[in-house]
Parts: C-alpha cells; structure tokens; sequence
C-alpha cells in the first residue's frame, strides 16, 4: 500500500487547513489510521487516530478540540481538519495505518511522504 498525504500550506495562526491522504493498493478498511507530526528538531508525535471501521477516536491533548480526524469510505481518504491552528502546530505531517488504534508509533506500519504546515503568528 502506498499512502499519500496533501493538503499542507502556510496559513496565520487561527487559520485552518485539511489535510487528505489517500491509499493505493489497499483501502482502509478494517485498519488503523493515524496522524503524527514532526517539528524540525523534535521527535516524531502523535496527532490523531481512528479506526477506520468504528471504534475508538484518539487525540493528543495538544491537538483535543482543534483537530479532528475523519474518512471517506468512497474516496478511500481520511483527513485531519485543523482548526485554530497556532504556531507551534508547524511540523511536517504524516499519515500511516497500521492494525491497532494508538498513538504509538510503532502501531502503524505503512506511512506516508508527509506535507509542511507552517502556522505564521
């Protein structure tokens, strides 16, 4: 499976941004899905997860109430709709499946390429 994530910018601190990421090869069906991010300098972190067939929403603290994950069964896409957004939400960030809903990285095993979002005060 081949994941592709887009929908990266540069927006004002407040502003909002969608971010997609399709699958190929594979749909999402019965998997995890989940969002991390990265910040230059930083470790890889949790963002959000969902399992794509029902069950559980996941969310870091940071990201709890702005953010929220969503997918379209036809479109085999998911999203993450970020809204407030402030500077320290800049990072590139990354879509991945795995079998297990979590916000550890090592539950996911397929990734994508990531895209930037920068967040100006």
């Amino acid at each position: 499976v081949q994941l592709q994530a887009s929908g990266g910018g540069l927006v004002q601190a407040g502003g909002s941004l969608r971010l997609s990421c399709v699958a190929s090869g594979r749909t999402f069906r019965g998997y995890a899905v989940g969002w991390f991010r990265q910040a230059p300098g930083k470790e890889r972190e949790f963002v959000a997860a969902d399992g794509w067939s029902g069950g559980m929403t996941l969310y870091a603290d940071s990201v709890k109430g702005r953010f929220t994950i969503s997918g379209d069964n036809a479109k085999n896409t998911m999203y993450l709709r970020m809204d407030s957004l402030k500077p320290e939400d800049t990072a590139v960030y990354y879509c991945a499946t795995g079998s297990l809903v979590s916000g550890l990285i090592r539950s996911y095993d397929q990734w994508g390429q990531g895209t930037q979002v920068t967040v100006s005060s």
